[in-house]
């Protein structure tokens, strides 16, 4: 595991909350001149504790206003079901989000459309073509109370 001071998360913290931050900004933000606050960053980079850089796009504003989570229960459990599953979620774009979970099913899924319309088409036409699958449950969204994709850092904090 990469070894992470005081700095490093500052810089972390900085970046997760507003990714344009200049380099100019984000080293006078937490204290180092900007040759090695940009070392800094290149380093939690390459070691992979910043994957990447994007903008958060308003689903709602983009005409994306229904999300809806669903519950997948595959027919059997078994590697080559799980990878053609998993294969065929890739490809899908209104699939936000999936995740292989325990418990009464395999897989959660995160799905953004326009309308219950547009979710009804993409359970039929879409979804109903992917390997594998023995049943699914729908949850409509009703209010998003929080949406964030911010990480929490305090655990990483040396302990005086």
């Amino acid at each position: 595991m990469y070894k992470l001071d005081q700095i490093d998360l500052d810089i972390l913290a900085a970046l997760q909350a507003d990714g344009r931050t200049t380099n100019v900004a984000l080293a006078k933000l937490v204290g180092l001149s900007p040759t090695p606050c940009l070392e800094r960053v290149k380093s939690l980079e390459a070691n992979g504790l910043i994957k990447g850089y994007a903008a958060q796009l308003s689903a709602p504003a983009l005409g994306l206003g229904l999300t809806v989570f669903v519950q997948i229960g595959l027919e059997r459990t078994s590697q080559s079901v799980f990878d053609a599953f998993r294969n065929a979620v890739q490809a899908i774009d209104e699939i936000q989000e999936c995740h292989m979970v325990a418990g009464g099913y395999d897989y959660l899924l995160k799905v953004r459309v326009p309308d219950m319309a547009a979710y009804r088409h993409f359970l039929g036409a879409v979804l109903s073509g992917v390997p594998g699958i023995r049943e699914t449950h729908t949850y409509p969204v009703m209010e998003e109370v929080k949406d964030s994709s911010a990480l929490t850092l305090a655990h990483l904090v040396q302990k005086a």
